[in-house]
């Protein structure tokens, strides 16, 4: 993880729900738009982000918040819900005088930028959706290795106990050894989040799906798909981005945890992803149908 990237200090937002957000926010070229990322369970924001921030800041200014009961983010979270961490989001964003933002969403954070979509549409100009699908709704197993995939990766190479335990179901592909002060780095960003957290996201992902809704996008959408995928499976990726009509895939040669692995390839398509969800196809607007749809959140104009 390189920490020279990482040149602002976390801040801390108290939000309106008895909560708490933390955030880094990156400056990026001057008018510069915004692109908000969201990450893994049990990650962190600068685990799962760090190594991709100054690529992104090229061309984007760059917020990277830790989602709720995750890494700075308050204490453990036991009635986690995706919901909440959209909410949380939106109102981070607005707080910052961010008007509109592409969601950028990895494993479980893709759902909750959908989620984003749903709940808070004059918030988000386009989404990015990494390494993610529609739900997380096959085996246990399926469940397990594809929420947790990014974070059990990282311990597997810290713990060799957890290596031998969890070789068997995330596949051959783990990443790279990590070692000196990459290793305690990435063990203490690990540590930040609590099991109690990480069991409840396991649980309200699970039970998460955009079937019924996920082709009403009315943004440009960029499916970011890790072509050697062995936790979330390049073909449930792309049945994600053939969901949505007008999605414009984009490949990279790694695994389910390529954005630590290898953070130079990921960044650069992660920043053609960014830039395909800037300027990509605009279908016309299903607003009205979206609100129609089973769980839309209603305004207060709607609910009159």
């Amino acid at each position: 993880m390189r920490r020279d990237a990482l040149v602002s200090a976390h801040t801390v937002l108290q939000l309106t729900r008895n909560r708490s957000i933390a955030y880094r926010d990156l400056p990026g070229p001057p008018d510069a738009p915004t692109v908000l990322l969201l990450h893994g369970v049990g990650m962190t924001a600068d685990l799962n982000w760090a190594g991709s921030f100054a690529t992104l800041r090229r061309r984007f200014r760059v917020v990277a918040p830790d989602l709720l009961g995750h890494g700075r983010s308050g204490g453990p979270a036991p009635n986690f819900r995706l919901e909440d961490c959209a909410d949380d989001v939106a109102e981070l964003a607005t707080a910052l005088g961010i008007e509109r933002f592409i969601a950028v969403g990895y494993s479980m954070g893709g759902l909750i930028a959908q989620l984003l979509w749903r709940r808070h549409p004059e918030l988000v100009s386009g989404l990015v959706l990494c390494a993610s699908s529609r739900n997380f709704l096959g085996t246990l197993a399926e469940r397990m290795t594809s929420l947790l995939g990014p974070a059990i990766m990282v311990a597997a190479q810290l713990n060799p106990l957890l290596y031998a335990l969890g070789a068997g179901v995330l596949g051959p592909h783990l990443i790279n050894d990590l070692s000196g002060e990459r290793r305690q780095y990435a063990l203490t960003e690990l540590n930040r989040t609590s099991m109690t957290t990480v069991a409840a996201a396991l649980v309200a992902a699970s039970e998460f799906t955009s079937h019924e809704w996920i082709g009403q996008i009315d943004v440009p959408v960029s499916v970011l798909v890790p072509t050697g995928d062995t936790i979330v499976p390049p073909g449930r990726q792309r049945r994600l981005a053939e969901a949505i009509p007008h999605a414009t895939v984009v490949t990279v040669e790694g695994d389910h945890a390529v954005c630590v692995s290898d953070p130079a390839r990921f960044s650069a398509k992660l920043l053609e992803a960014c830039l395909a969800s800037l300027t990509g196809v605009i279908p016309p607007s299903r607003s009205a149908i979206r609100r129609q749809l089973p769980g839309a959140r209603r305004s207060a104009a709607d609910a009159g």
